[in-house]
């Protein structure tokens, strides 16, 4: 038995095949792209595209083989609304169904597949557990959500799928719209907030989805979907303000009436000039915490990293590569 994480040369991937490595197990990398990570010393790598079949089926795969699904396109870089079809489905939809074929053919059934919390949309309900409703304000949602539906028709053969649905990731190695704050700050510039910046914002770890991975092997991948989140996320402003003070900038929270921003940032998302993606913006002045408690009680698992702290870890990265010398001030 072996574990073959497909997007494992990635963020999430690269993490778990690390800890599974570090375990003891057989691990296979598969992906269009190779970082220099140092565990490719003793685990194999295999060039492939998720978009075509018959790249994904040169994969050796045995009928006992675990498979661990960490293949998308997300939702950085942002691209215009009349590309994002184009941009989104083959790989997250399309990408995922040649999975699930692959897999069929070679007798193997045991799969976990990431999607996100973006399938839910607008908040119905708070916490959101596994059973809010499921509206998508975007291409990237419509496609995971798609995959889910296409999950459930393979657990109808006898597919052992657990399904992950994530807030936003961050750790060591990613920044992605984070960038934009990050320059603001090292700029002593306003960071202007959504809203009054009173509603939490709720991230999850990188290594707590690698071990949500592991966890969920352990437990026999249940055909199940979980949230995956932080506990107890703190309200914006005193995320970000913590932020501030840590980077020792002079950069002040300019809260803004949401209502407005939206329509701005729609206007400027329909002449194709795009600042943020919808699915982020339509949001981002909501309470939209994850219910992580089925998670807990079915898989064992638990979030290990308090946004704070990930947030932080990630500016001092960011500006660690520019600065080798940045510490950061302690938040007060």
């Amino acid at each position: 038995m072996k574990h073959i994480i497909i997007g494992g040369d990635g963020f999430v991937g690269s993490r778990l095949a690390a800890d599974l490595l570090a375990m003891g197990e057989e691990v296979l990398v598969a992906d269009i792209v190779k970082s220099d990570h140092a565990h490719y010393a003793k685990v194999p790598f295999h060039k492939i595209d998720v978009t075509d079949a018959t790249s994904v089926a040169t994969i050796p795969l045995a009928q006992d083989d675990l498979v661990y699904n960490l293949s998308a396109k997300m939702l950085s870089p942002i691209v215009t609304r009349a590309e994002r079809h184009a941009f989104f489905w083959p790989v997250n939809y399309d990408g995922t169904q040649n999975i699930l074929s692959w897999m069929e053919k070679a007798g193997a059934n045991k799969l976990v597949h990431f999607t996100t919390d973006m399938i839910y949309g607008h908040s119905v309900s708070v916490p959101q557990d596994e059973t809010h409703p499921a509206h998508p304000l975007g291409e990237y949602g419509e496609s995971k959500l798609a995959t889910e539906r296409l999950a459930d028709e393979y657990r109808a053969k006898g597919f052992q799928i657990p399904i992950f649905r994530p807030r936003l990731i961050i750790g060591p190695g990613r920044l992605g719209i984070l960038v934009k704050l990050f320059k603001l700050i090292d700029m002593n510039l306003p960071v202007p907030m959504i809203g009054s910046g009173k509603n939490p914002y709720q991230f999850i770890s990188v290594f707590d989805c690698a071990s949500a991975c592991v966890a969920a092997w352990k437990a026999g991948f249940p055909n199940e979907a979980y949230n995956l989140g932080s506990d107890d996320p703190p309200p914006v402003r005193k995320l970000l303000g913590d932020l501030i003070k840590h980077a020792g900038s002079k950069s002040i929270l300019l809260p803004t009436p949401a209502s407005l921003v939206k329509l701005t940032l729609d206007a400027l998302d329909a002449v194709n000039m795009p600042i943020m993606d919808p699915e982020q913006y339509k949001i981002a002045d909501e309470i939209c915490i994850l219910d992580t408690s089925k998670a807990k009680r079915e898989l064992g698992w638990k979030p290990q990293y308090r946004d704070e702290d990930m947030l932080l870890a990630a500016y001092t990265e960011y500006r660690k590569a520019k600065d080798p010398q940045f510490q950061g001030r302690m938040a007060a």
